[in-house]
């Protein structure tokens, strides 16, 4: 098969020593660590909106990047070409996985049927190349923001014809995501949220939201499509209140409408902290209650107040992000998806791969600190040992429930007064984590 990028080589693991900018320095998909094979940790994605048709646009200028898979019509041919310049990429980057929008793939037609008419066609590529390559579909997704139809929302819309088209939409989306073998599929609506409490009726669009989602649950089951749904939280940006603000709003609203059970987290590193909150933060809290299933693995700017989708580069982000996935078993159905586009003046090809490859290496390495964290369990012995109050005494006796407010007052009436605090010896911890990532 002919390749539409020649000059760009095929990514292999070379080692630390590397200077090759088109190899892999620590990511070795079949180095075993923790019992099994490193790309099994990290279940690699790419996201075709980002890698295909990212063009540098932004609120402030045209263009920039010079995409050769681009034709001069956006139409169904050029559609075609595109997904079989993605899958090259994906094999030479060895990246097993990838996700998309219904949108991103194929032209939006005049009318639904054309646009699901177009889709079928460009779908037909996507089973062949998936055949050709074994790279597969993580998940997938609708695009329910983009189009003027849904500018007040889609599920959460005050108009029922958007949210009766937004039905339309995921339906066939689903249809598509179990044609093409996907493992999950996420509900990102992007406007579901609102601007002027004024002119909104917030119990009506979040009842229709769940209303929204549970027709999607009935649909799969209804077809047969098994693959895990994700709730992506994302707190502003387009709208000023979102419903899906960070982990905890998400799961609250899963349990208030019966969906805990069939739906799980899909956590982004950018929307993390435009919620206020680090994506350790967020990842603990979902992990610990049982709701974590995917990650969109992207960084935002600390210094630019919206959603960069940035590739991630930061050692110490990708150790803590490693350490949750491993202490909490690894990933059960989602992976690791690079939610992430390159700069606005990285225009040429070479930049998406340099890009991947950098992300990649960098949760390779933070995968090989974080186990050894975990082997030497230095963090996990002085941690235990600040809780060890706990661990006898009066603290293992509240644990058990044998205390009520009554006994512990007489307890304390007792004692007198409180003993034992111990410094939270934040500065130690800080050096301990520095001491194995430098």
């Amino acid at each position: 098969m002919a390749e539409y990028i020649p000059n760009i080589p095929q990514v292999k693991f070379e080692g630390p020593q590397s200077t090759n900018p088109f190899a892999f320095r620590h990511y070795n998909p079949d180095e075993v660590v923790e019992g099994k094979p490193m790309k099994d940790h990290f279940n690699f994605s790419a996201a075709f909106w980002h890698t295909m048709r990212m063009n540098g646009v932004d609120p402030f200028g045209s263009a920039t990047m010079s995409r050769p898979w681009e034709g001069p019509v956006d139409d169904v041919a050029n559609a075609q070409k595109r997904v079989k310049v993605f899958f090259e990429i994906c094999q030479k980057l060895q990246m097993p996985y990838f996700c998309f929008h219904d949108r991103d793939v194929a032209p939006e037609g005049a009318t639904l049927a054309e646009t699901n008419k177009n889709l079928d066609e460009v779908v037909k590529v996507f089973k062949d190349e998936i055949a050709r390559t074994g790279v597969k579909m993580l998940w997938g997704t609708a695009n329910l923001f983009g189009n003027p139809r849904y500018m007040h929302g889609a599920a959460t819309s005050c108009n029922a014809d958007s949210f009766a088209y937004a039905a339309a939409q995921v339906k066939k989306a689903l249809e598509v995501s179990l044609e093409l073998g996907a493992k999950g599929y996420t509900f990102w609506g992007g406007r579901e949220g609102y601007m002027c409490l004024w002119n909104t009726n917030m119990k009506r669009e979040v009842d229709n939201l769940a209303r929204f989602m549970h027709m999607a649950v009935d649909y799969a089951k209804e077809i047969g499509f098994t693959g895990q749904f994700y709730f992506e939280p994302k707190p502003k940006e387009p709208t000023k209140h979102q419903y899906d603000f960070d982990s905890a709003a998400c799961i609250n609203f899963l349990r208030a409408y019966g969906l805990a059970d069939k739906v799980k987290m899909n956590i982004e590193t950018n929307h993390a902290t435009l919620a206020g909150h680090t994506v350790e933060h967020e990842l603990e809290y979902c992990a610990m209650q049982g709701f974590l299933g995917s990650i969109d693995a992207n960084a935002g700017d600390m210094l630019l107040g919206w959603d960069t989708d940035q590739f991630p580069t930061d050692i110490y982000m990708t150790v803590k992000i490693m350490l949750i996935l491993l202490k909490y078993g690894g990933f059960k159905t989602g992976g690791l998806n690079f939610d992430a586009k390159v700069r606005r003046d990285s225009w040429t090809p070479e930049d998406v791969f340099f890009a991947h490859i950098g992300g990649m290496d960098t949760f390779a390495k933070g995968l090989k600190i974080a186990a050894q964290m975990r082997a030497d369990g230095v963090l996990d012995e002085m941690v235990q040992k600040r809780y060890s109050s706990w661990d006898s005494g009066i603290g293992a006796e509240i644990e058990a429930g044998k205390h009520d407010f009554k006994s512990l007052e007489a307890y304390m009436l007792a004692k007198g007064n409180v003993e034992g605090i111990v410094s939270g010896n934040q500065e130690l911890y800080e050096n301990v984590v520095n001491r194995y990532i430098f």
